[in-house]
């Protein structure tokens, strides 16, 4: 049967595959396959190959510096996946038309194909067809039919909502709620990552694709994710984009607005300088974006930046510990970067503030 990931809430739900084989084939490279990097950092134990004809025979630490010894592979003979997982996140979102050839070899085996590209795989006449008469489901992250408005209604006293916001787009805002998440579970604590982007949903299973709600539903649409996840006693609501960014700063209004957190988790690049995708827009300051969003998040009650999340990767440890220490120092906020220093730091912040609104 071919499916697709909509429902009437908007929710994404993908089936739990354990033998996953994701394509980079000739697009990878850290910026464009950021998706099979990150399935590959979250969910290494189910993925059994990555499928990229130029590369075959290195590992996917040799080619992405992360995943260890999973192969790089050429085709998928010899393998019995149970799902190919789309592991690019091109500009634009379209399917390379290079890879039709493999992505029907795939749903002629009865393979589940799942993708988070803004071009839907269910919209494509041929590959809906073949996967109906070979058996393989076809998932598309982004595509929902959610039509809700928020209502504004106060939640309940249930779980504490931290979100990340950030200086830019990919910065590092899933990473940073994905790892304190975890930082959070290994204190014994019952904490929810809250997926809102394609590459979370993919690692998580579920979630909103938030940038692919109509705009007068955004709103409705992150309200509803965190009522339906309010059995837990805090959420890390993933971030996207930024309140700055003059594409996606709706995007990033909305999110904030549905989600209503009690506190946010500032991201930055070290060195970033200008906009990404627009190179001729120089990026706010730190404190007056960070200004910014505790004005926007505050109009229903206070709601504070507690932390800030450090991505470093662009400059050496001795570097990266010199900014951590100017910025702890500029805000008086825990600063850590959540790849090299762990992500306790932020981990406190948020029981503490825990501590103080639900004593």
């Amino acid at each position: 049967m071919t499916e697709s990931t909509e429902s009437s809430s908007g929710d994404a739900a993908l089936p739990p595959h354990h033998q996953i084989v994701l394509i980079t084939d000739g697009y990878s490279t850290p910026f464009l396959a950021k998706t099979a990097i990150s399935m590959l950092r979250y969910r290494s134990a189910d993925v059994v190959a990555v499928l990229d004809q130029e590369n075959a025979g290195k590992t996917s630490q040799d080619l992405f510096g992360t995943g260890g010894d999973i192969p790089i592979v050429a085709t998928l003979e010899g393998l019995l996946p149970d799902a190919l997982y789309i592991g690019i996140a091109p500009p634009g979102g379209k399917l390379p038309v290079a890879w039709r050839p493999l992505i029907l070899a795939a749903i002629d085996r009865g393979i589940d194909i799942v993708s988070g590209l803004h071009e839907f795989l269910t919209n494509d006449p041929e590959f809906v067809a073949r996967a109906a008469k070979n058996g393989s489901r076809l998932f598309d992250v982004r595509k929902n039919q959610y039509k809700e408005t928020a209502t504004g209604l106060p939640y309940d006293t249930g779980p504490l909502r931290i979100h990340a916001v950030g200086q830019d787009c990919t910065v590092g805002k899933m990473v940073t709620t994905l790892e304190i998440c975890r930082g959070l579970v290994d204190h014994g604590v019952d904490a929810q990552f809250l997926a809102t982007g394609q590459t979370g949903i993919m690692i998580s299973g579920e979630g909103v694709p938030i940038d692919c709600v109509v705009a007068d539903f955004v709103n409705g649409a992150a309200e509803d994710l965190v009522k339906r996840n309010s059995d837990h006693d805090i959420l890390l609501v993933e971030g996207q984009g930024s309140i700055a960014h003059p594409s996606f700063s709706a995007v990033t209004l909305g999110l904030l607005h549905g989600c209503d957190p009690h506190g946010l988790i500032y991201c930055y690049e070290v060195g970033r300088e200008m906009v990404k995708g627009t190179d001729h827009i120089p990026l706010l300051p730190a404190a007056q974006l960070i200004s910014i969003y505790q004005a926007i998040a505050s109009l229903r009650h206070p709601c504070p930046v507690i932390g800030i999340a450090m991505n470093s990767r662009t400059v050496s440890a001795e570097a990266a510990e010199q900014e951590r220490a100017a910025m702890e120092k500029e805000f008086g906020l825990p600063v850590c970067d959540v790849y090299r220093d762990g992500p306790e730091t932020l981990v406190q912040a948020i029981l503490q503030l825990q501590s103080q609104l639900r004593p």
